[in-house]
């Protein structure tokens, strides 16, 4: 087993096992504005949305997890049974074990055994991109059939291991390149500390197909290595990661807001913190096109390793979801994004200070 094999276990049970979620939920500074005549029959609400090309019954997707170890392929077995059933995507975890140690592929493959026709996407880390060029990210969506390719950057949770891949240097010059040389699309996704404005439009030029923001305010990769450096009486580790595991990065509400700024937008998925389907809704309204989600679904199969509690709990997600529509008065994703939104506390003064909250006022001009 290599020692990306075994990092991959260990920081999957922590997450299930430890508290790894951030302290504080931006959610909470966002207030969609209740219409009491909504004048829709709650019945016609209709939550199918498209991304990508690809068609999905809910604005959800099954956010990267696992894989790489011969214990997550039964995980991601599950997971993609939940996301074929229900119609919705799903990615995948870093399949960089898999780049490193053939034995690993089939813990990525069965997601497309078992889900041959919904929306898979591949996933690498940045680092590795700039490693293995564009043939590992070829190989990487060979391995399992992808419909598009998502580059991850967690410098965030590299920092603060002692293991970690620290040199980002070059890494928007390898994402420009397989841009330019994959056909598929390609989606840059953060893992916890979310995506500025700026760094959202470096992106867009250099030629992504969709930006996952991965916001402050859910789990906290960073926070899952003070258990690890525990583990190993790494006192350094452990320090860093108490100190900027729980608290470090963009949130998800100004992430959404600073992405959907840009000039010429592409699609948004809002990831960090997303836990029922009023989340969705406010992410929607600020801009998001798709909602992700791990940790929750990830607790649910290492309690039971079984489908049918992740198609209950996403089926649920959605009536919430419809809930939170027909209290807004809209009827389809488009109207949802055209909702009223009040934005509050400290994610209203950060985003003043950033000059992104008149931008939301303007947007989010009552109907006459």
């Amino acid at each position: 087993m290599n020692q990306t094999s075994k990092r991959k276990i260990e920081q999957l049970r922590i997450c299930a096992e430890k508290e790894v979620e951030v302290r504080e939920n931006c959610f909470t500074d966002v207030k969609l504005v209740h219409v009491a005549l909504p004048e829709v029959d709650k019945e016609e609400i209709e939550l199918k949305t498209e991304f990508l090309g690809f068609s999905f019954n809910y604005p959800i997707i099954i956010a990267s997890m696992t894989g790489g170890h011969p214990e997550t392929r039964r995980i991601n077995e599950v997971l993609a049974e939940a996301a074929a059933a229900l119609g919705v995507g799903m990615g995948v975890g870093s399949q960089r074990a898999a780049l490193e140690g053939e034995e690993h592929e089939d813990s990525f493959r069965v997601v497309r055994d078992v889900a041959p026709d919904s929306f898979i996407y591949a996933n690498l880390g940045a680092p590795q991109v700039k490693e293995y060029g564009i043939e590992g990210v070829e190989r990487v969506i060979e391995m399992i059939d992808a419909d598009a390719v998502a580059i991850h950057l967690n410098f965030l949770q590299e920092a603060v291991q002692p293991e970690g891949n620290i040199d980002a240097r070059g890494c928007l010059t390898a994402i420009k390149e397989i841009c330019k040389a994959i056909k598929k699309p390609v989606i840059v996704k953060e893992t916890g500390g979310g995506i500025s404005y700026a760094v959202a439009k470096k992106l867009h030029d250099a030629g992504v197909s969709a930006i996952d923001v991965g916001g402050l305010g859910g789990t906290s990769l960073a926070a899952a290595e003070i258990y690890r450096a525990k583990a190993e009486g790494d006192e350094l580790s452990e320090h860093l990661g108490n100190l900027f595991g729980w608290d470090w990065g963009i949130t998800t509400v100004e992430s959404i807001v600073e992405c959907s700024a840009i000039p010429f937008p592409i699609p948004i998925i809002a990831t960090g913190g997303i836990r029922n389907g009023i989340d969705v809704a406010k992410s929607m309204a600020l801009g998001a096109d798709l909602c992700g989600a791990a940790l929750p679904f990830l607790k649910l199969v290492m309690e039971s390793v079984r489908a049918d509690n992740v198609i209950k709990r996403i089926q649920e997600m959605g009536e919430e979801l419809t809930v939170a529509m027909f209290l807004t008065g809209c009827k389809t994703m488009m109207d949802l994004k055209e909702a009223e939104v009040v934005i509050t506390g400290k994610t209203r003064e950060i985003m003043e200070q950033r000059g992104f909250f008149e931008r939301v006022k303007r947007r989010k001009r009552p109907a006459s």
